[in-house]
């Protein structure tokens, strides 16, 4: 068995749909799972209308959730399923607009009908284009803590009914499901977070012992730099799990950053692929890497990044410093990228502000604390990047006239990373990716 995820983009309409079916047809011998994603933007819709309804705009959310409405029929031809769950979320909306408050369990069941839809809505596509498919509703397989909009997978419960209800079905029958969505012991619908149909089809790959895990989407697969940045990015044919997720936790969105997990539990591989361009091999995430010629694999980049500056003297020669900082971080379950230190400060980059102003009244009442605003973390990663000498002098030198704001070397030691101001992002990019990517390893890059 193996596990195929189409993203959005792969599933946006009939077309894309038709595209879908014909590559799952020629892969009906390794008998395959089918993870997708809500349709297009399906989900981004969703979330601007709950938020129109909990902000007294009720009127303009309906006049919206009939437009997606339309959209499912006209490209699904599904008129009375599409309208079962509509009238489902037509009633939602409406309690939304009532309460004018929504909560993270509200937002769990709002954004997981596009999931709920797209993947009936696949299953049907494909039975009317000569596959015998059936649907499986994840929320009956996925089973999670009560954490909504980010939940965890409860992997044991999980896996033993992944193992028990989907091998028997894939016998004979393309199995449907929903990535992103899941539910806790009691029945509540649950997400995974933005970008967790990549989690799911890992943690079904994981639970039914697949051979392999594809996930399918827009790009030819992982590439030696983000293309919007750098346009000449090569792609990267073979890469180990640890550098790609590297990548993946610092900017680059082809993977979500928790797939990889429970693919490297079980040692399965992973490939990126494109459903535009089947014919493209894409990319393979194995346990171990191949040996490469280049002590760089590929460059991540972040951009819109705050770099918090927090300094106390009276911290000086006392210990606890670091401790009462990242306890401060822990309460606001707010995620620290980088951080460089010394005796009486830190430097800490973060994305996530929502909690910001909470995080910096507690940190100043010990200490001074200023924010930089506006900044890009640029991560290097590579397995060969702790073997070959002088990285760093060729990352500076290319660099030049381009300021380095803070620097910090993973324990991995496969990735150094550092930042820059958010105006220079893309001149350090492409000069970085001329210095180290002009001569390539054939094995492990296409040029």
């Amino acid at each position: 068995m193996i596990v195929m995820k189409f993203g959005g983009t792969s599933v946006e309409s009939a077309a894309a749909l038709e595209r879908v079916t014909g590559i799952v047809k020629s892969r009906l011998h390794r008998k395959p799972v089918v993870v997708v994603s809500a349709m297009g933007k399906t989900t981004n819709r969703l979330l601007k209308i709950a938020n129109l309804a909990v902000s007294g705009q009720r009127e303009e959310a309906l006049r919206e959730l009939v437009a997606l409405r339309d959209f499912h029929l006209r490209e699904s031809g599904m008129e009375r399923t599409v309208e079962e769950h509509f009238q489902e979320l037509t009633e939602l909306v409406k309690g939304l607009a009532v309460l004018g408050e929504l909560t993270p369990r509200s937002i769990d069941a709002i954004s997981s009908f596009g999931e709920r839809l797209s993947s009936l809505i696949v299953t049907n596509f494909f039975n009317h284009h000569g596959l015998n498919a059936v649907h499986v509703d994840a929320r009956k397989l996925i089973v999670t803590d009560r954490r909504h909009t980010q939940a965890v997978p409860l992997f044991d419960v999980t896996y033993a009914k992944l193992a028990a209800v989907i091998p028997p079905l894939a016998e004979h029958r393309v199995v449907v499901m929903g990535g992103f969505i899941g539910a806790t012991e009691d029945g509540i619908t649950t997400t995974l977070g933005r970008g967790g149909s990549d989690f799911t089809a890992s943690i079904a790959g994981a639970g039914i012992g697949a051979e392999e895990i594809q996930i399918w989407t827009d790009v030819d697969g992982m590439l030696t730099a983000d293309p919007t940045v750098c346009p000449d990015a090569h792609r990267v044919k073979v890469i180990s799990f640890t550098e790609a997720a590297e990548l993946a936790y610092f900017g680059a969105k082809v993977l979500h950053p928790a797939t990889v997990l429970p693919a490297i539990d079980r040692n399965i591989p992973v490939l990126i692929l494109n459903s535009r361009r089947p014919q493209v091999e894409g990319t393979r995430i194995l346990s171990e890497g191949v040996a490469s010629t280049n002590a760089v694999k590929s460059i991540a980049c972040k951009s819109k990044v705050m770099v918090l500056n927090i300094r106390s003297t009276r911290m000086f020669m006392a210990h606890g410093f670091m401790r009462r900082i990242f306890e401060i971080f822990d309460r606001y379950e707010t995620s620290v990228d980088m951080v460089a230190t010394s005796e009486v400060s830190v430097s800490l980059t973060v994305d996530e502000t929502g909690r910001l102003e909470g995080i910096l009244g507690e940190l100043r009442e010990f200490s001074e604390v200023w924010v930089d605003e506006n900044q890009a973390i640029i991560c290097m990663v590579g397995e060969n990047i702790r073997r070959t000498p002088g990285v760093a002098a060729r990352i500076f030198n290319a660099l030049g006239s381009i300021n380095v704001r803070m620097v910090s070397q993973g324990a991995s030691a496969l990735n150094l990373g550092f930042v820059v101001a958010g105006e220079d992002l893309t001149a350090a990019v492409q000069a970085l990716h001329r210095e180290f990517f002009t001569e390539l390893d054939p094995a492990v890059f296409d040029a």
